[in-house]
């Protein structure tokens, strides 16, 4: 175990790669935030920012993305859970909440299922605990052979038009070019493993009454991707889970609104902050 200093763009090693982190504020419960497919831990920086004077926030790049560069292994959402426990304990992180979208609400879904024990609270954004049907996982796996075949291009412009709400493409030109140059970023090689990692995912549905912890679902109303639907199912099956549907938002709900978003995150937060307080 070892300690590291606070701040922006800090390195770390665990399972054999680098991974770069941002970890801010103060608190004695820590929470990790983890992006979706295929950004980075800049998507987060509005979370951040908002919450950095009230509470310790990490957010990190997921193996093979941002700049936790992996041009090797095979990516899987077990394989990206190992990480996130390997990544608490090299940083002394007992308990933590855990805020995963997309992607990232698959992996926290997959490690509060495998160590129940490690965390606080969940917040579930713009994401579901189903696996892929099978013509979804069809489809995923022709998209992984044409991106071998044409590039991501094509792929790339499609898809961070379906994650936006259409007022976003037609009034946040400068928000949608930020997140277009973080899917840019990535290889073709990571384009295409870690479409294979969500395509392979395992369902969580069938333990989501297991989950004893505080929950908050968040979604943006427009969501294409992970719809409404599957964000209103979790929330009936999760005992005593909050539901929050944002209006125009699309897949990228922190992103879109922010401050409503965020908002919403605060209240939960300190909710939190206060029974654990009132245990005391």
């Amino acid at each position: 175990m070892e300690k590291q200093t606070t701040g922006y763009n800090l390195s770390i090693s665990i399972n054999d790669i680098q991974l770069s982190y941002d970890d801010v504020g103060a608190g004695a419960i820590p929470i990790i935030f983890l992006h979706g497919y295929p950004f980075d831990k800049t998507m987060w920086q509005g979370q951040l920012d908002f919450l950095v004077t009230t509470n310790r926030v990490i957010a990190y790049d997921i193996r093979g993305f941002g700049k936790s560069k992996d041009e090797t292994a095979s990516l899987s959402i077990d394989l990206f859970v190992a990480d996130l426990q390997a990544f608490m304990d090299k940083l002394n992180i007992e308990r933590a909440i855990i805020c995963g979208l997309s992607m990232g609400g698959y992996i926290a879904l997959n490690a509060v299922k495998k160590f129940p024990e490690r965390f606080e609270a969940l917040i579930l954004c713009d994401t579901q605990c189903i696996a892929d049907p099978i013509e979804v996982k069809q489809k995923r796996y022709e998209t992984i052979a044409k991106i071998e075949a044409e590039g991501v291009t094509n792929f790339n412009e499609g898809f961070i038009k379906g994650v936006f709400h259409k007022n976003s493409i037609a009034n946040k030109k400068e928000l949608v070019e930020q997140l277009s140059e973080v899917v840019y970023a990535n290889s073709k090689h990571i384009m295409k493993q870690g479409l294979t990692a969500i395509a392979e995912r395992s369902e969580t549905c069938s333990s989501l009454n297991e989950i004893k912890i505080p929950v908050l679902v968040i979604c943006g109303r427009e969501d294409s991707l992970t719809p409404v639907v599957q964000s209103e199912f979790m929330h009936k099956t999760i005992n005593g889970s909050k539901l929050v549907i944002i209006d125009e938002a699309a897949h990228v709900s922190n992103l879109e609104q922010p401050q409503v978003f965020n908002k919403n995150l605060d209240a939960f937060v300190t909710a939190l902050r206060s029974v654990e307080v009132g245990k005391i």
